[in-house]
């Protein structure tokens, strides 16, 4: 018995891990994943020619896909389920169908040309910097120093490591060791090439590099600038506008222009050539209004169609080969993809069906009136693991009438107000936006006024707690909101 159990496990196991791949796998990942299985199974085809419905039954409340028997493995992969809202729903309109292709120029002539050919490829700071660097004509000494220096930056595009320190991590066939003079050389050159302000040693460099490069500003300005960048920083962070004046000596108004010239700077330069290649998100479903109730409908087009090749898989039966050949476990591996996609949708349907029935105020409303909403919720409600509902969010995108969301935006951690009720900390962070985007920019609110004006809706917070959040929109702290 205990090796029944075993056995029992081991055949298990695979299509067990299969499921729970397939689930985690965004849209794009997933259609990758079946089209392969279809060009290397030989027991799986195409399903896009029409299959046979089929027999109706009664209608149920739940509105899932028809009941697949288990002596059915040639199901359609596509055999999309019905929006869980079907009460009066014959004439409605037709979902939007996205094929999650990337977009497309129609000419005139009907050819269709894939713009992705056309796209040109992100570059990095390091590929972009050396690039430049081979318009120069240097010895190769220099040139290797200055691809040294290059390699050596971060993310920022600072410098952070000390030049006696890169010394060491030269090759010993090096010689003789670069001096100082070399290693400053090799790095004014690469401060010269493309963005101003790569390859500072710290944030005043990075800063004056950029004010040296700035054409069209005046001698004085640009002086004037400097000093505030090179030995008043600290007062320039605090918008210590009385502090700066008396120690550079000069009028409000000449102040003023220096420091909006200044905040005009990047403080991380190397930052700008962070750009990912555009993301195409491939809904899973589309959330719309229809008789006055949210309904979710599954996008079709973005689900490869597939099923068991019925010829293939009978000469197979008929040929008697042994259950351990080749054949025999690609011919499982089949029925376990179309099994396993067919969970994998109703999975994601269930779980958007779970969502939108909880976060209704959302779609009414908006951001604000987003509810808390944990993972064991909606695993509860639909009696499933939490971790299978968490699969279930990463990487699931709906298109609702206020924006293509991915799962994972609708859960959010509940917090408590002075009045005994609850509020998501994504309703937080969006309170906090509204305010800080009507506050007068002369005056702009604190995170202690924030506090203090939330507390007064009835939402009682910490300081620190507001900052964070502050900090999450991307959104700068109240000195460096405030327009003179």
């Amino acid at each position: 018995m205990q090796e029944l159990r075993l056995r029992q496990q081991m055949t298990l196991a695979p299509r067990l891990q299969q499921s729970v791949k397939l689930l985690q796998m965004s849209a794009l990942e997933f259609t990758t994943a079946v089209e392969l299985a279809l060009a290397t199974n030989p027991f799986l085809e195409d399903g896009d020619e029409q299959v046979a419905d089929p027999p109706s039954t009664q209608a149920d409340s739940g509105g899932g896909p028809p009941a697949q028997s288990a002596a059915e493995p040639d199901v359609s992969v596509s055999a999309a389920a019905e929006p869980s809202d079907t009460e009066g729903m014959a004439d409605a309109p037709a979902a939007p169908e996205y094929s999650g292709d990337y977009p497309t120029a129609s000419r005139a002539d009907g050819e269709d040309h894939d713009l992705g050919q056309w796209a040109s490829a992100p570059v990095s700071m390091r590929e972009k910097l050396s690039l430049d660097l081979g318009n120069y004509r240097l010895e190769p000494r220099g040139r290797l120093l200055a691809e040294f220096i290059i390699d050596a930056l971060d993310e920022d595009g600072y410098l952070r490591t000390p030049l006696a320190n890169l010394c060491s991590a030269l090759s010993p066939d090096f010689t003789p060791p670069p001096d100082e003079g070399e290693w400053l050389a090799a790095l004014r050159l690469v401060q010269q090439l493309d963005a101003p302000g790569l390859g500072a040693r710290d944030l005043q460099e990075c800063l004056s590099l950029q004010l040296d490069a700035m054409p069209g500003v005046s001698a004085p300005l640009r002086e004037l600038a400097l000093r505030v960048v090179c030995e008043q920083i600290e007062r320039l962070a605090k918008n210590d506008a009385a502090g700066l004046r008396r120690a550079l000596n000069c009028s409000e108004d000449q102040l003023r222009e220096a420091c909006a010239l200044i905040r005009g700077l990047d403080p991380k330069p190397g930052r700008r050539y962070d750009v990912q290649a555009p993301a195409y998100v491939v809904p899973d479903v589309f959330v719309d209004k229809y008789h006055s109730r949210w309904r979710v409908v599954p996008n079709r087009s973005a689900m490869p169609q597939a099923r068991l090749h019925r010829v293939y898989a009978d000469l197979f039966r008929h040929a008697r080969l042994d259950d351990r050949s080749p054949m025999a476990q690609e011919l499982q591996e089949a029925r376990w993809l179309v099994r396993n996609v067919e969970q994998r949708y109703t999975t994601i349907q269930r779980v958007a069906e779970a969502i939108v029935k909880r976060q209704q105020t959302f779609f009414e409303y908006g951001e604000v009136a987003l509810r808390p909403l944990m993972l064991k919720e909606v695993a509860d409600d639909l009696d499933m693991h939490e971790s299978t509902v968490s699969r279930a969010t990463v990487s699931k995108y709906m298109v609702t009438p206020r924006g293509v969301f991915e799962f994972r935006h609708f859960f959010s951690r509940e917090l408590h107000t002075d009045s005994g009720g609850t509020c998501s900390a994504a309703a937080v962070r969006a309170l906090i936006k509204e305010l800080i985007d009507a506050e007068d920019p002369a005056m702009p609110l604190s995170d202690v006024a924030l506090t203090q004006q939330l507390a007064s809706s009835g939402i009682v917070l910490a300081r620190r707690t507001v900052s964070k959040y502050r900090g999450q929109l991307r959104l700068p702290p109240a000195e460096l909101r405030r327009e003179h």
